[in-house]
């Protein structure tokens, strides 16, 4: 690899930070060819941390720091998980959600549209490229599960079409 290969790299790892900083972003896998055998494959990852205090005003912050956080009885309870359903349409790459094709005009669907396979459902923009996100199959709009200008990670649940 060339200096100006390393250049260049370095330079493109940055950009993905700061994509993965940007959109709020857990982690992000790119696979870079240059040909002859040549590639770079770069996973950007960050920890999201956490913090909320549990203890009594009047108990000390260390002791606050030391206890463990205890999950809402809600949290115990099964919950749907719109991924597992099997009409949800996954993002197919990371970047922000747009339902519309410029402000100001009608999203492609909404709920209780009729869609037919291939038909525009909304656009992701990733690094400044427009990607129209076709319907996989024909079927009703049963959810839509993302607010227009959100940012999207790859395998999140778009909506659900049955």
């Amino acid at each position: 690899m060339t200096k100006q290969n390393h250049d260049s790299d370095v330079a493109f790892i940055q950009a993905l930070a700061e994509l993965l900083e940007t959109n709020d972003l857990t982690e992000l896998k790119v696979k870079r060819s240059y040909g002859n055998n040549d590639s770079l494959n770069v996973t950007v990852s960050r920890a999201k941390q956490i913090i909320a205090q549990v203890a009594p005003a009047a108990a000390p912050i260390a002791a606050a720091a030391a206890a463990p956080i205890a999950a809402p009885a809600a949290a115990t309870a099964p919950s749907e998980d719109p991924a597992d359903h099997p009409g949800a349409v996954a993002s197919p790459m990371v970047g922000t959600v747009y339902m519309q094709a410029e402000p100001g005009t009608p999203a492609f669907v909404s709920v209780g549209d009729q869609v037919s396979e291939g038909q525009t459902l909304l656009i992701i923009e990733a690094m400044k490229t427009m990607n129209q996100i076709p319907a996989p199959r024909a079927g009703k709009v049963k959810r839509i599960l993302v607010e227009d200008g959100a940012p999207v990670e790859f395998g999140a649940p778009l909506m659900i079409i049955e």
